[in-house]
């Protein structure tokens, strides 16, 4: 497991943002260990980014069959997958998150979807905070500097992954040295390639693999 941080900072290209967590969040639907799970954004566009990316969501990704034509998203892998999700935007919701779209099974379509959710005004108070999702949930964290929202991505057992979205050359290496993951993806959210080493630290696991060279 990863539970992955992903941090918007104020200066950040929004639209490659955007991109981004839509790759990096809702790739198979949220059920790859490198998925973001822990979603940062700057105070200053938190309100901004959300809408956004709900409208993106809602305009490009659509739920069913794969081999159908224009879908494309499917089923989660079992009964106990979309459980877990559930009960986990369940709890945010009774301690305070808001819907801004999904945040339900889509059982129209089977007993396994789960409709890509957006999920604010999340904080360290719910379960979905501590607990990688592995589903289509985008939970959103606001916050106000960098020493605080470094303090919220390591305070986690777990450190495969961390992306960060900065024009900020400088800032950008500071928080990379500083997010205790093994990977770090700097205004990407694609960060899997042959050539890279691949591995975490903490309860992520110990080494890399990609043979010696890793």
């Amino acid at each position: 497991g990863g539970n992955a941080p992903f941090i918007v900072f104020e200066d950040a290209d929004l639209e490659k943002a955007l991109d981004g967590i839509i790759s990096c969040k809702f790739r198979q639907s949220g059920q790859t260990c490198i998925c973001a799970n822990r979603i940062f954004v700057h105070k200053d566009i938190y309100d901004e980014y959300a809408q956004k990316l709900t409208e993106r969501i809602q305009k490009t990704i659509h739920l069913g069959d794969r081999f159908e034509k224009n879908v494309t998203h499917g089923p989660l892998i079992n009964a106990d997958a979309v459980e877990k999700v559930s009960e986990l935007v369940d709890n945010a919701k009774e301690k305070g998150a808001r819907v801004l779209t999904g945040g339900s099974t889509a059982i129209d379509l089977g007993p396994l979807f789960y409709r890509p959710t957006v999920l604010v005004d999340v904080d360290d108070s719910m379960d979905i905070f501590h607990t990688e999702i592995f589903g289509p949930v985008a939970a959103l964290i606001k916050f106000e500097t960098t020493v605080e929202v470094l303090e919220m991505a390591i305070a986690t057992d777990v450190g495969l992954a961390g992306y960060l979205y900065t024009n900020n050359i400088r800032k950008a290496y500071d928080t990379a040295s500083k997010l205790e993951v093994g990977m770090v993806g700097i205004n990407t959210g694609a960060i899997s390639d042959s050539a890279l080493p691949f591995g975490g630290v903490k309860n992520s696991g110990c080494g890399k693999e990609g043979s010696k060279f890793g």
